[in-house]
């Protein structure tokens, strides 16, 4: 008769045959997948996607539902109208004149920040928000011109055409720019190359808007002091040398007194609106309160004859067509098209990081490339009708948030408002002086400047902030293209400092849990004496980091070694188990396998194992077709654990 302790004793051998067996199955599944799609098979999917979205390729359903399908997603409003109520209509009608009164006085002023007649900020306010209202998915996003935009365009254009010598030419390359920017962002969304935008880090933009604003409010100094000669250069440098020039010829204090005077007025119910959320009316329309008061003072006590610039003719009516003024057979259209880049990727950026704020407020999704698609189109047709780039304002949006926008329809509200305005109030505003427009814009500038998220940067990321702070002080004291350069070339290091350099970590098991942690971060983890597990902190194994991933897996296996002798441990390292898992690693080169065959061949000669502990798909099928496995015993297991089981440790 067996005794109790013999049975004790045959079923546990069985229980650890059983999970001996059950790892080397679990080992087979990781070895044993199936192909992973290859770039073909993407592409055909890619292409099958497509057929099933356009009615004309598909015919196995019905042609007329297929094709309001699409239109609906080409134009979203299609998807809203049709539950539009009376009482959204309300709200969205008190949004949109509320955006008007404080679009209109902006738009004057920020189309002579980009060195155009007022017009043409007028024009921006109409087609534009029209077009996007049928094509985008954002609520509350308020279509416009704006200042960086406007000072993007002035700065960069004006290098190919002086726009005080030759207007004309100059207002049909900014026309052209246009269009291309538009080609740009509707090119990104219909390619879903949105990831493009995303070269310009959250640090950079943050850094360049401070820049930029900065800038713009020098450049407002002209207006606000009646400088006649001002310089077309638009570093803090230049700007200060001909504002303190100008002080030593007599000036007219009327500009400045005006302008200064009004300034205060905006900033103080911007405080009142702040403090009291019921005001929020307030700031929106003491801009155009400002331009109404200031032309009348100007025009009762005939200050324009004692030296106050005044604003004199705009022109009104509709947008007129500017089809043939487009020009694309001139020298600069290469220039062109590169300023129209990077003023598309920065018109886009600015305009999803607001679209995207207020939607998380509301609780609903943006798509990002229907937004690009929108943004294009605009644009493309913007150029069509005297329109120069336009895009989503911070500004303006918060206060159709504020107001209660519903939906896109305070868009057309507020276009609608801006054409009347066009057809009949232009004659009244010849007395509006310039030093009003400046004070409007430079009571907009604040908001562009985030001292406190440049200061969080700081504490998370320095290398973000030396991002920041680049793209910062190259607007500064450069130009603004220079400050763009700085900010995406520090990025551009970033990203390839990270990806040369990619991190390893020696991890050791968690008390009482099943889990694998850093030693370093979590210092109770315990090391198994004989076995170093090691983790690659890199999402692409390749021929730029393969040699330094290498050295430094080489360089732990010396160290601890030698700590072992230090210790006289009773074992050395015998396995060093690669935890290569799919959220670190994410794909593999040859030059990565070789350097993991060269690392095999080092520990296989100083008595040592490699073993592989949960490979991607893409990984393992490559080590296969490498004929990686076989050479190390078919170590490849489908967690740490399991590792460590095979090995009974």
């Amino acid at each position: 008769m067996a005794s109790p302790l013999n049975n004790k004793t045959t079923t546990d051998q069985e229980m650890a045959d059983l999970e001996r067996h059950d790892c080397v199955e679990r080992v087979q599944w990781v070895l044993n997948t199936p192909e992973p799609p290859g770039l073909s098979q993407e592409l055909i999917g890619t292409a099958v996607s497509w057929r099933n979205k356009v009615p004309f390729l598909n015919m196995q359903s019905g042609l007329k539902h297929e094709l309001f399908s699409l239109l609906k997603a080409t134009f979203p409003i299609l998807s809203w109208c049709q539950n539009y109520k009376p009482n959204q209509f309300k709200h969205d009608l008190l949004a949109g004149l509320t955006l008007a009164s404080l679009c209109i006085p902006q738009s004057i002023g920020y189309a002579t920040l980009a060195k155009l007649d007022p017009q043409y900020g007028l024009y921006t306010s109409v087609v534009p928000p029209l077009i996007y209202t049928l094509m985008g998915t954002s609520r509350e996003i308020a279509i416009g011109p704006v200042a960086v935009i406007s000072l993007l365009l002035s700065s960069m254009v004006q290098k190919l055409e002086d726009p005080i010598a030759n207007p004309i030419a100059y207002h049909k390359l900014v026309l052209t720019v246009t269009f291309f920017a538009g080609i740009f962002q509707a090119a990104f969304g219909l390619f879903r190359s949105g990831f493009l935008i995303d070269f310009l880090s959250h640090a950079a933009i943050v850094g360049f808007m401070a820049g930029a604003a900065i800038v713009i409010g020098l450049q407002q100094l002209k207006g606000l002091l009646g400088i006649t000669h001002f310089t077309n250069k638009t570093n803090v440098i230049s700007v200060l040398k001909v504002v303190w020039s100008s002080f030593q010829h007599p000036w007219n204090p009327y500009n400045f007194l005006l302008g200064c005077s009004f300034l205060i007025f905006i900033l103080i119910t911007r405080f009142l609106g702040r403090k009291n959320k019921k005001l929020f009316w307030l700031p929106a329309i003491a801009p155009l309160v400002s331009v109404v008061l200031a032309t009348l003072i100007v025009f009762l006590t005939k200050a324009d004859k004692h030296g106050v610039n005044i604003v004199k003719h705009i022109k009104g009516g509709l947008n007129p067509s500017s089809v043939d003024q487009l020009q694309f057979n001139g020298p600069h259209v290469g220039e062109l098209a590169k300023i129209g880049l990077i003023v598309a990727t920065i018109a886009l950026t600015e305009a999803i990081a607001v679209g995207r704020s207020f939607a998380a407020i509301k609780g609903y999704h943006l798509d990002g490339n229907k937004e690009m698609v929108a943004m294009g189109f605009m644009n493309i047709i913007g150029s069509f009708t005297s329109c120069y780039v336009a895009t989503g304002s911070f500004s303006r949006t918060a206060v159709n948030f504020s107001a209660g926008c519903e939906t896109a329809m305070s868009n057309i509200v507020m276009a609608v408002t801006v054409f009347i305005s066009l057809e009949l109030l232009t004659k009244l505003l010849y007395y509006t002086p310039v030093a009003i427009l400046a004070s409007i814009i430079l009571s907009a500038l604040p908001g562009l400047i985030d001292v406190n998220e440049a200061c969080n940067i700081w504490k998370v990321d320095k290398l973000d902030f030396l991002a920041c702070i680049g793209a910062f002080l190259g607007v500064l004291f450069a130009t603004v293209e220079i400050g763009l350069l700085v900010a995406v070339t520090i990025s551009f290091a970033k990203i390839i400092v990270v990806s040369i350099r990619p991190g390893t970590e020696t991890l050791g098991k968690l008390p009482e849990t099943d889990a694998y942690g850093d030693v370093n971060q979590y210092p109770m983890a315990v090391k198994t004496p004989g076995v170093l597990i090691m983790r690659l902190k890199s999402a692409l194994l390749c021929f730029a980091n393969a040699n330094f991933v290498r050295e430094r897996i080489m360089k732990w296996v010396i160290e601890e070694e030698k700590d072992s002798k230090l210790r006289n441990a009773e074992k050395t390292i015998q396995i060093v188990i690669l935890d290569i898992s799919s959220k670190n690693l994410m794909d593999i080169d040859t030059s990565g396998i070789a350097s993991l065959e060269e690392l095999h061949k080092n520990f296989d000669s100083n008595g040592m194992k490699l073993a592989i502990a949960n490979p991607r798909w893409q990984v393992i099928h490559k080590l296969k077709l490498a004929n990686f496995v076989p050479k190390i015993g078919g170590r490849v297991f489908l967690s740490i654990g399991e590792a460590m089981a095979s090995f009974s440790i």
